[in-house]
């Protein structure tokens, strides 16, 4: 799957998941931060999403062996991380 799906996907999670109603999932720009002065997210909405994520993807967010906050930076960030999680998935599955 290449990055540019999996950061649609990513956006669309965001947006569904967390109901942003008044955003739209191509308003987000991939590499804008996600918390902060980016899209305004909080540590809730940080773990709706990994459940989201790890539920539509597959992936597991392990905080104890990552930097969760370099991956949860942006949606570029995630994408990343999915994408090279599911390439090391030791039966090669892909989730989608």
């Amino acid at each position: 799957m290449s990055s540019e799906n999996t950061e649609r996907q990513v956006k669309e999670i965001i947006v569904s998941s967390l109901r942003l109603d008044d955003v739209r999932p191509e308003a987000i720009a991939s590499d804008a931060p996600l918390f902060g002065e980016g899209l305004g997210l909080d540590s809730i909405d940080a773990l709706e999403l990994a459940t989201a994520l790890e539920g539509h993807f597959g992936v597991k967010f392990a905080p104890a062996s990552m930097d969760s906050r370099a991956v949860f930076r942006t949606v570029a960030s995630l994408a990343s991380f999915i994408d090279s999680s599911r390439a090391m998935s030791p039966r090669g599955e892909v989730f989608e």
